[in-house]
């Protein structure tokens, strides 16, 4: 009989399957366009801010 070269075979568990609107973060069904436009709304809000104060330090 041949020296089985399987040992480790199946070890650590099956991956899950996960969908792919889990793999982009949509797992719980939200709207992300409008999450996503709140983000940036307010990422630009701060940015323009920063670049204001270091208008009038200057």
């Amino acid at each position: 009989m041949a020296k089985s070269r399987n040992g480790m075979l199946g070890v650590g568990g099956q991956r899950k399957k996960i969908s792919r609107k889990a793999l982009r973060g949509q797992a719980g069904g939200a709207a992300p366009s409008s999450d996503g436009a709140a983000t940036k709304k307010e990422l630009l809000r701060k940015m323009r801010e920063r670049n204001a104060t270091r208008d009038s330090e200057a």
